[in-house]
């Protein structure tokens, strides 16, 4: 993937528990942003089903608003929904996670597993209805509450 100059690659298989990708201005090969993702469970009484979590999402002061975080996102979100996944929760900012398509995870009966405001604990379907008939609490990797 590239824009303006930079050069983006992952460096984790999704085969293991996460996916980060990295963003390297190809000028200085400084590291300018990144984003991982991780697999988590939404269970209830009856099921769990696969999900990931996104967390964190960052860029370089230096870099601000030069697509870099845009281009992270749309690239992670892609390749989730090319590897079949069916949705993405992030526990973040109100108003930059809602222009990629997430929606509060209340909408659908999703519940974090620790006090949350609903403004802030969000759901993307990356396919459409892919929640349909879908609630629970979110189980998180231990690694999250180390």
């Amino acid at each position: 993937m590239e824009n303006s100059g930079h050069r983006y690659y992952s460096d984790v298989s999704f085969s293991v528990s996460s996916r980060r990708f990295i963003s390297i201005n190809t000028t200085n090969e400084e590291i300018v942003g990144h984003i991982l993702i991780s697999k988590v469970k939404i269970s209830n009484e009856k099921e769990k089903i696969d999900s990931l979590a996104l967390a964190p999402v960052s860029v370089s002061p230096v870099y601000h608003n030069q697509g870099i975080g845009k281009l992270l996102m749309r690239e992670a979100l892609e390749r989730a929904k090319d590897l079949g996944y069916s949705s993405v929760i992030v526990l973040g900012h109100p108003h930059y996670y809602p222009k990629y398509g997430f929606k509060s995870a209340s909408l659908w009966g999703i519940k974090a597993p620790f006090e949350v405001t609903d403004d802030v604990f969000m759901v993307l379907e990356l396919h459409e209805g892919a929640l349909n008939h879908v609630s629970g609490v979110v189980e998180y990797p231990s690694v999250f509450f180390e």
